[in-house]
């Protein structure tokens, strides 16, 4: 029988409901878009038919991430987009076909092969963008698709144990707040129990080889977790790192023998460093013995061959990301080469601890998968992504720079530059979420238009708060000296200003969610110095913002804003917000929101269209009813980001078209 032949999936997610004639909005004006009823507009012009041809190939773009790979190594399950969302695909040769295996209307990028059962695959999934993720067990044979869990609690962490006979996922079931970790065994995985109960957020992170144990982290902030073993035959369970102090958990893996655990943390020093810990010994005091400190960078992922004998590690190196091999038994760390770029997802095939997988991208490239033969050492790519059909030698690479601001603070950024430009070029700021986040090297088909089309330079910095440059400067916003790191925005346009090839009187900003509320910062607290702004599921106030996100994640943002609670950081996070000073505000103004959105609640936007709006300022306002935090379809991405360079280019001008265009070449 032909299987592939047979519809692959039968989506158990309810269709999208017909949208409401009635406005999901309190702004005034607001209005079906058509031809898109789930998008809604007000003072949103149309789309030139020009713009959007210019546009057409760059928004054809598509990446390719690795999620898993079958234990023979010779199937990759990857997350590609050929229609709306990202779906499912399998690879099963190195510039193969990508055979989709789901076809939903919601997007998918998490999932794992059963081990010893490749045609039976885990995922999760939400819907509308509102993050309260299923887990769903899909059977290739039949295409179809089973619910696992409630359909209506949020779940995350999904992984499978080895032997394919657990899986294991944290959930907010028991009470809609705190997220406890559950195992079910997969011969029967709606059966499933908790094996933690406690406030917080816990979740798992790796079954040992045997599957009797489970490594399960708590996180109260994202420099301050603590990492546990659960023992799931007796349901015991025991912190590993110190009861003192505080640090993060970046990745933990058990040894081969189940009986120690590679630790990646930032506990013992500035930086991210890999670690291994015996379990006999645990809670552990003193300070052990880092494996990485050759590298004085962080170090993002790890995982272990099944042999147990080489580890790889990704370090994030001033933004590029490198794939380092360990070897367990002498400890040498040596690098892999291949070519420079920023790597995710390492992965080995079970049975293949001579080979290695992952994804990887540059600015001018997709993120594809990639392997490589760790005996001949040589790499081979598993995907092509296409990006239009446009020659990716006419796109522009990042310089790397740095600025001073205040507090011996040097912001690290990257710029883009026209390659053709002549004078003085407009320029956009991009700023990324988070906080703690970083922005990396990595293609963007936004703002390769914006340089190689417009003829606009993009700046995008990592303000203090940012990851990847140590615990010391991610922590320098915290709380209320959050209010001390909107000098960073200032240094930001001094850097600007101070530049030949760059024109500090066209300045538009850009960013989403914690970026939508530096963008916002920047034209309340900045004014005179900003034309545009796109806020794109932005914080207005830091008050109300932590008052209406999700109960599950209250606690969690409280760790890095401040408790709104306590009258005294209240009045600094009220000195902060934008809402607070909208009568500063004289750029123009974009604001796009999700109407799911469960961190950034749609009344972020609204309260600020709204008022600006009094002032008499005329405000775009765009809202994606099926969307949360960010747009995931792309018929609605696509509209966000043509309308958002439209709008940029009417309020910046451009630069003299640059020769070499990518509109219509190869």
């Amino acid at each position: 029988m032909n299987l592939g032949a047979l519809p692959l999936i039968v989506s158990l997610l309810a269709a999208q409901a017909a949208p409401s004639s009635k406005a999901p909005s309190q702004v005034p004006g607001i209005a079906p878009l058509p031809g898109q009823p789930n998008v809604w507009v007000s003072n949103v012009p149309p789309v030139p038919p020009e713009l959007r041809q210019r546009l057409d190939q760059y928004l054809e773009a598509r990446s390719a991430s690795l999620v898993d790979v079958t234990g023979d190594g010779k199937q990759v399950l990857i997350s590609t987009r050929f229609a709306n969302t990202n779906q499912l695909h399998v690879v099963e040769m190195p510039m193969g076909a990508r055979t989709q295996l789901t076809f939903t209307d919601e997007p998918i990028t998490n999932a794992r092969f059963q081990p010893g059962n490749p045609q039976a695959i885990y995922y999760l999934q939400d819907k509308g963008g509102g993050e309260f993720f299923q887990l769903f067990r899909l059977d290739r044979r039949t295409g179809r698709s089973e619910l696992l869990t409630d359909g209506k609690s949020r779940h995350e962490g999904l992984r499978v144990s080895r032997d394919g006979g657990w899986v294991t996922y944290g959930g907010t079931g028991r009470n809609g707040k705190d997220t406890d970790v559950y195992v079910a065994p997969t011969s029967d995985a709606k059966q499933a129990r908790r094996v933690t109960e406690a406030e917080g957020t816990w979740l798992p992170v790796e079954f040992s080889p045997d599957g009797s144990k489970l490594l399960v982290v708590q996180t109260r902030a994202v420099d301050d977790s603590d990492l546990h073993v659960v023992d799931l035959k007796t349901g015991e369970r025991r912190q590993l790192t110190p009861k003192e102090g505080k640090g993060s958990v970046g990745a933990a893996v058990f040894t081969q023998d189940g009986q120690a655990v590679y630790l990646v943390t930032d506990r013992y020093g500035d930086f991210a460093e890999l670690y291994r810990l015996e379990l006999a010994k645990a809670p552990f005091t003193g300070t052990p013995v880092s494996l990485t400190k050759s590298v004085r960078w962080n170090v993002v992922s790890a995982t272990l061959s099944s042999d147990g004998r080489q580890l790889a590690v990704g370090i994030n190196e001033d933004g590029y990301v490198r794939v380092y091999l360990l070897d367990t038994r002498t400890q040498k760390l040596a690098p892999v080469e291949i070519p420079k770029g920023v790597v995710s997802t390492l992965r080995f095939p079970l049975q293949r601890p001579d080979l290695l997988a992952f994804a990887m991208g540059d600015a001018r490239s997709p993120s594809d998968v990639w392997t490589v033969d760790l005996k001949t050492r040589k790499p081979t790519r598993w995907t092509r992504s296409e990006v239009g059909g446009i020659d990716t030698d006419l796109f522009t690479m990042p310089e790397l720079v740095r600025y001073p601001s205040t507090d011996g603070v040097k912001v690290p950024a990257f710029l883009y530059k026209p390659k053709h430009a002549t004078g003085k070029v407009p320029v956009v700021v991009v700023f990324h979420g988070g906080p703690e986040s970083q922005s990396l090297p990595t293609f963007s088909n936004f703002t390769q238009y914006l340089v190689t089309e417009l003829g606009m330079a993009v700046l995008v910095p990592n303000v203090r708060g940012s990851d990847g440059y140590g615990k010391a400067y991610r922590a320098m916003d915290d709380g209320v000296k959050r209010e001390q790191s909107l000098a960073d925005i200032g240094a930001t346009l001094d850097f600007i200003a101070s530049r030949q090839d760059l024109d500090a009187a066209r300045v538009g900003v850009y960013g989403g969610s914690y970026g939508g509320y530096m963008t916002l910062a920047a034209v309340t607290f900045f004014p005179e110095r900003i034309k545009a702004a796109v806020d794109v599921v932005g914080i207005s106030s830091l008050g109300s913002f932590l008052q209406n996100t999700q109960a599950y994640r209250r606690d969690l943002r409280r760790a890095e804003y401040g408790d709104e609670r306590d009258a005294e950081v209240r009045k600094v996070q009220e000195r902060i917000s934008p809402l607070g000073a909208v009568e500063k505000i004289r750029a123009a103004l974009y604001v796009q929101q999700g109407a799911n959105d469960p961190r950034v609640p749609q009344s972020e936007a609204e309260q600020v269209v709204q008022a600006v709006r009094k002032r008499g300022s005329d405000v775009w306002y765009m809202l994606a009813t099926d969307e949360g935090h960010g747009f995931q379809k792309k018929d609605n991405r696509d509209y966000a980001q043509m309308t958002a360079l439209m709008f940029l280019e009417k309020h910046l001008g451009t630069a003299p078209a640059p020769t070499g265009g990518a509109t219509g070449s190869k």
